[in-house]
């Protein structure tokens, strides 16, 4: 009985989220509403219980070893707080909002430099005589599609003659790689789309074979 209304609930809310394409009306309010409220709900408690509770409260209750400088994150993260409160004492968040934009900023630096700047590089550097023609002719094509794309985006110089037609390619790059992640975006959300309408017309109305 719980599984079969549970279809139902599903079911449902799918229809209404799809009344969108008939246009904006009161039935996918109340879907959207619903989707992002029970989110929220289920942010607050995982935090809560995954990270407040377990990596901070615990370790101080247990008086773990160097529990006690979990209260330097704990105060500032009550800090966070205060925008709730007047302008004389909400400027107070502005120095955890600080800190956590400034670590996060070095964090994610120090990640796109080894994580995808150097990989990116490596990748590009590549032998132009393997011995295998099809390699040779990737590799090629890899070498002089990033060359051109960067040359597009040399702006130090005026564009003119070769310079300016080797940019031109970097364009045509560019629109390939462009397209290909518009495609793959696209064929993502019909993948989506047709797992929906199979769960419709088979989970719900049984007309063709479920998942």
């Amino acid at each position: 009985m719980l599984e079969i209304l549970s279809v139902w609930i599903a079911g449902g809310l799918t229809l209404c989220i799809l009344s969108f394409l008939y246009g904006d009306n009161p039935v996918y309010k109340f879907a959207e509403h619903l989707y992002v409220g029970f989110s929220a709900a289920y942010w607050l408690i995982y935090v809560w219980h995954f990270t407040i509770k377990q990596m901070v409260i615990n370790p101080i209750v247990a008086r773990e070893p160097g529990a006690l400088m979990l209260i330097i994150p704990l105060f500032f993260g009550a800090l966070m707080f205060s925008r709730w409160l007047p302008e004389r004492i909400s400027w107070i968040s502005r120095w955890s909002i600080a800190f956590v934009v400034g670590i996060g900023a070095g964090i994610v630096a120090i990640g796109q430099v080894q994580g995808l700047l150097l990989p990116q590089l490596r990748a590009t550097i590549l032998p132009l005589a393997t011995g295998n023609w099809k390699t040779n002719t990737n590799n090629l094509l890899v070498v002089i599609g990033t060359t051109a794309t960067l040359t597009y985006f040399y702006f130090s110089r005026r564009e003119a003659g070769v310079l300016s037609k080797f940019s031109r390619v970097g364009i045509a790059f560019i629109m390939i790689a462009l397209g290909a992640s518009f495609g793959y975006t696209i064929m993502a959300r019909i993948s989506l789309l047709i797992g929906r309408m199979i769960f419709l017309l088979g989970n719900w109305f049984h007309i063709v074979k479920p998942l």
